[in-house]
């Protein structure tokens, strides 16, 4: 017998009236020289000379000295070349292109943490999620191996893994978010996978950070370190802002039942401020939009079995959670 279970959703509200706001980082409104071009700032070596995008800062440092290029951190790109091997192609996405045909992203080099900050004081919100994806260089060394890096098998049980942890205060939160960008580990060799589309990072689990930190790792380990070129890429930075919120109070707006579900999911609302219910699957795609009402009823049939992502919306602010279709 299955069990039934029913979630109590709660939603940090304020006594105020003031409406939030969801914003996307897409990088799209970013200036390039060009076409198959990308960032680059040396005007300060050695420091941060990141970039802004929406509420978000991205961190990036220079070297000029020596190897002239990138340190760490993030640079925005509109490269397109999804084919050629090796460190000279490390600006490019596999995808040949950002998340739903955009011409922008951003690639991330960190091969050591890397970090973006929210730059807006007031930030009061909730961090939904990123698209990500592997860049042409560490894909193709995957797949390939090349003069550092080995080629990913089954029998040796390879991976290459981004991590996501939250700072709040100047701490660092000891919750962190998982994202395979290749696994070999999989007993059925035929469900290994180096990601060469633009997947969904659901960053919820994190809870409320003011900055976020990402780190890689990999199987490849040699006497310097991670062999496997720490590149990732990422696109549709997704938060959720509650302007000027203050003096906030919790409650429960909504059952959700059953759990998981099979053919129908209902969700009792309680709060009269609430404006649309939706489903996302978990590469973000929106499976469903409900204007709300005291009882909304979901024709889950058609869904695929899974895991997916509620998020209930209203004037101050969004409640998410997850169920599973069975």
């Amino acid at each position: 017998m299955h069990k039934i279970s029913t979630i109590a959703i709660a939603l940090i509200m304020s006594i105020t009236t003031k409406a939030g706001v969801s914003i996307v980082a897409t990088f799209d409104t970013l200036t390039l020289a060009g076409t198959d071009t990308f960032y680059v700032n040396y005007s300060n070596p050695g420091y941060d000379v990141g970039f802004n995008d929406q509420l978000l800062h991205f961190q990036t440092v220079y070297d000029t000295a020596g190897y002239k290029g990138l340190r760490s951190g993030f640079v925005y790109s509109n490269m397109t070349d999804s084919t050629t091997s090796g460190y000279t192609n490390a600006n490019s996405a596999k995808t040949g292109i950002g998340y739903n045909s955009s011409a922008q992203y951003a690639v991330a080099y960190a091969s050591s943490p890397v970090l973006v900050e929210i730059t807006d004081t007031s930030y009061n919100g909730s961090l939904f999620g990123f698209y990500v994806t592997n860049n042409t260089y560490a894909y193709n060394s995957i797949r390939d191996g090349d003069g550092f890096a080995k080629k990913f098998n089954n029998a040796d049980k390879d991976w290459f893994k981004l991590t996501i942890k939250g700072y709040l205060g100047g701490s660092l939160k000891t919750d962190s978010v998982d994202f395979y960008l290749a696994d070999f580990r999989h007993t059925d060799s035929t469900k290994d996978y180096i990601l060469k589309t633009w997947g969904f990072v659901d960053l919820q689990p994190l809870g409320m950070v003011d900055s976020i930190q990402f780190s890689l790792t990999s199987s490849d380990v040699g006497s310097f370190g991670m062999n496997t070129p720490a590149y990732f890429c990422i696109d549709e930075f997704q938060i959720y802002h509650d302007l000027g919120v203050t003096n906030n109070t919790e409650h429960a707006i909504a059952k959700v039942y059953p759990n998981p579900a099979t053919d129908r999911l209902y969700i009792e609302t309680n709060d009269e401020t609430v404006k649309t219910v939706a489903v996302y699957d978990m590469s973000g795609k929106q499976m469903a939009v409900y204007n709300a009402a005291t009882k909304v009823e979901i024709n889950t049939s058609n869904f695929a079995t899974g895991t997916y992502v509620l998020q209930i919306v209203g004037d101050n602010g969004v409640a998410t959670s997850r169920f599973v279709k069975r």
